[in-house]
């Protein structure tokens, strides 16, 4: 009997430990962006706001917004994206972060300055931060691929104007609120 006392006990903590640290988040209890289409959501940051209409080729949702600091601003889209397994999304993610990255250097070059392996409402994911390559862009940009499951990914790519003085970038904040639906 106390065997299983102590099995339950253990069982409660750790439960209640999991759930303290997503309340903790810093986007915990914003309301959220429900993709429906790419099969993930996100939080929406204070004084963000959703831009809604008619999604492109590419993306299927979006969200815009200044820096904490007000200064600069920032974009988080989402798209869908096809079947890739688990043991490719590495490869996928970093080349669909250099592509984005296209966007701060039309040339092409950048820098991945960090590439890990993670999960998305336990799901296999990898995300991806670039440092554009060319002298006039200041930006941040990070990309996360999610395995959603066996016929289809999806992303969510953050744009930053330019990095937040000893903060971590909101679009940073954004795609770790990302859950899939």
């Amino acid at each position: 009997m106390a065997g299983v006392v102590a099995v339950l006990a253990l069982v409660l903590v750790g439960g209640w430990l999991l759930m303290r640290d997503e309340d903790s988040a810093p986007l915990a209890g914003r309301p959220r962006v429900t993709d429906e289409a790419a099969g993930v959501s996100y939080a929406i940051p204070e004084g963000w706001r959703h831009r809604k209409g008619e999604p492109s080729d590419h993306y299927t949702s979006s969200l815009a917004g200044k820096h904490l600091g007000g200064e600069g601003g920032g974009m988080v889209l989402a798209g869908r994206y096809g079947a890739v397994p688990e043991h490719a999304l590495k490869r996928e993610a970093e080349q669909k972060a250099r592509t984005n990255a296209e966007i701060f250097c039309h040339d092409g070059s950048s820098t991945i300055v960090e590439s890990r392996a993670t999960k998305v409402s336990g799901r296999s994911a990898h995300t991806v931060a670039v440092k554009p390559g060319c002298e006039e862009a200041t930006g941040h940009l990070r990309l996360t691929l999610i395995a959603v499951d066996r016929s289809r990914s999806a992303f969510l790519v953050g744009i930053a104007e330019s990095a937040e003085r000893g903060e971590p970038p909101v679009v940073d904040l954004v795609l770790e609120s990302a859950a899939v639906n």
